[in-house]
Order: structure tokens, then sequence, then C-alpha cells
């Protein structure tokens, strides 16, 4: 296990040496000198919720993508809408519906607060919590690198730079590019959803209304005809309704696996023609993506895959905000300092 244990440090710490210089105030320990146990703090809070509520690992996994995917991560993602404000914040847009662990990451910066009162961002609390549920969820280890600032802006239109779940190949492509991420992020971040759960919604037109004809054999062909029946029989023929933190509706594991395990069982079910989603399913028309979906779905590599998976979350965890943003760490996290 310890050998394991380096080699995945060995692969994170060589994503960090690859960062670019922008990202230079970023270091692994950042808060040693000041807030020696927030690691530690954040690592106990996310063990706690999960080893009540698994299924919340997904989630705040979930919630560290969205947050980066928008305006780099700067913890955009946590802030309520202004009462009379001009926009809307993140969380109220459609692609943030079924988004859940808002009160986890709330807890922690509470604990944060009492311990180090001003100190501990809550973008780099959603990097942290990513990485330990993995962990927990029998995944692998990271360094994270911290100091990040966290926005003062949050609008539900910059959304848009959000793959959604029915992109194609060539969307997600143009998505993580315009990320500066690569094709091998792309499939390696995809891994994640070997765990967590989707509402029905986002994926429910692949069931009935495939080409928009609207009729009960209008389904993706690409489907597993077996899985098709199975997702039928927990959604229904009506679509779900817009899902949120207080009305999840009907759930269904993202990867169909049967075990809540961060692995490679992922690939393994896109192979067979059983991705959730169509951007699941896509990885398997482009060459590259493909090739990395298959040798990874024979489950004889798990140990690669969490390397590159380590290294995949500290680029994407090194997506900045947009130049000039005045950045602070708040407080609490759905509001910014007064």
């Amino acid at each position: 296990m310890a050998a394991i244990f380096v080699v995945l440090v060995a692969a994170a710490a060589a994503a960090l040496v690859s960062s670019s210089a922008a990202q230079a105030q970023l270091k692994v320990g950042y808060y040693g000198d000041t807030c020696n146990g927030a690691e530690e703090t954040v690592r106990q809070e996310v063990a706690s919720v999960l080893s009540v509520a698994p299924y919340l690992a997904g989630a705040l996994l979930r919630l560290h993508f969205h947050d980066c995917f928008v305006r780099g991560c700067d913890g955009s993602i946590l802030l309520d809408s202004v009462a009379g404000g001009a926009v809307d914040a993140e969380k109220e847009a459609e692609t943030s519906a079924g988004l859940r662990g808002f009160d986890v990451i709330d807890s922690i910066k509470e604990k944060l607060e009492q311990a180090c009162p001003g100190t501990v961002s809550c973008a780099d609390i959603l990097a942290l919590a990513a990485r330990d549920a993995v962990h927990w969820s029998n995944g692998p280890f990271w360094p994270v690198p911290t100091g990040r600032l966290d926005g003062k802006i949050s609008n539900a239109a910059e959304t848009v730079d959000l793959p959604p779940p029915n992109s194609g190949m060539a969307q997600l492509q143009a998505a993580f590019a315009h990320k500066n991420l690569t094709a091998k992020d792309l499939v390696v971040l995809s891994g994640a959803h070997t765990i967590g759960f989707s509402h029905c919604q986002p994926f429910h037109d692949r069931l009935y209304n495939y080409t928009g004809g609207n009729r009960l054999n209008d389904v993706d062909p690409e489907l597993d005809p077996a899985y098709l029946n199975e997702l039928r029989s927990k959604c229904g023929a009506a679509a779900s309704a817009t899902a949120n933190a207080d009305n999840p509706g009907v759930m269904v594991e993202i990867s169909p696996k049967r075990s809540p395990k961060f692995d490679t069982g992922y690939y393994t079910q896109v192979a067979r023609r059983r991705g959730l989603f169509r951007s699941d399913a896509v990885l398997l028309d482009d060459d590259f993506t493909g090739a990395y979906v298959k040798k990874h779905a024979t489950g004889l590599f798990d140990m690669e895959f969490f390397g590159d998976f380590g290294e995949a979350m500290v680029n994407m965890g090194n997506l900045q905000p947009p130049p000039g943003n005045d950045g602070e760490v708040r407080r609490k996290c759905s509001v910014v300092n007064y």
C-alpha cells in the first residue's frame, strides 16, 4: 500500500511541476503555517458525513468540477443569489439542478472559521473535499495545491462553459480545450462518473425521445437494450421534474456497476454501451478516448487510472478566475464579505 501511495504522490507532483507559471501561488501545504490542521479538519468532516451518507461522495466531487469549469476554481458555485440582484447565481442555473453537498461545505467552513478565522478559502475546501471524497471511496489520494481565493461574482449565465450531459464528442473536446485541458483530462475526469447519482432529466431523451419524434420506441440506439429497459423502469415515460436539493426526485447510479467504490468499473460499463449520459457514450467515438476506455475496461489498470486521475484533478484545480478578479477568503461560503 505504501508503494501505491508513493506512485500516486509522484504522479500528482509531476502535474504540479508542469503547471503554468500563473498558478505559482498554489502550493501543497499552503496552510502549514497559518492553519496547520486545515486539511485534517476537512478529511475528518468528509469521512464523518460519508460514513452516514456515502452517496454524497460523488456530489462533493461534482461540486468541485462545477466550480472550476465556471470562472475558474473560486468557490463561485457556493454563492447564493442576491435578493434584488441583476443576475441569478450559478447554483440557480439549470445545469446546477440536483447539485448537493452545499451543507457539507458550510459545515466544514464553520469548523475552520472557529479554528483559523478568515484563513481557509471556500474554493480550497471544495478542492480538498473532492479529493477526500474520492479517497474515502477507496480511490486515489493526491496532494492538493491550495492557496485559492474566493471570487465575488456568480452568474448563472456563465454556466454555459459546462459541457452538458448530452454533449457530442466535438462539443466535449471544445469545452475542455477552452479550459486548456487535454483529451486525456477529458477521458480521465469522465471516470469520476464511477461514483455518484443523477436524476432522470439529463438522460431522459435517450429513453423515449432521442430524435424528437416523441415516440416510445424513439431511443438512443447506442444504449444497451437491457440497460435501456432498466432505466425506463426507474424513470418512467414522463420526464422527471427538475431536481433540487429539497426534491431530488428519482436518483439513478451514474455507473451501474453495483459498487460504491471508486474504480475503473465506469469504463467497463461504457465499453458495454451502458454509459448513462450521451457524453459518456461518445467517448467511444474518438480514437484516443475510445482506446483509453477499452484499456481500462479490462479492470487491469486501476493503479494507472488512479495516478492519471490525481494528475487530471490537479490540472482542473489549476483553473484560475478571469484576470483582474478581486478575490477574498469568505467568512461564509454562500455570501461575499461586507
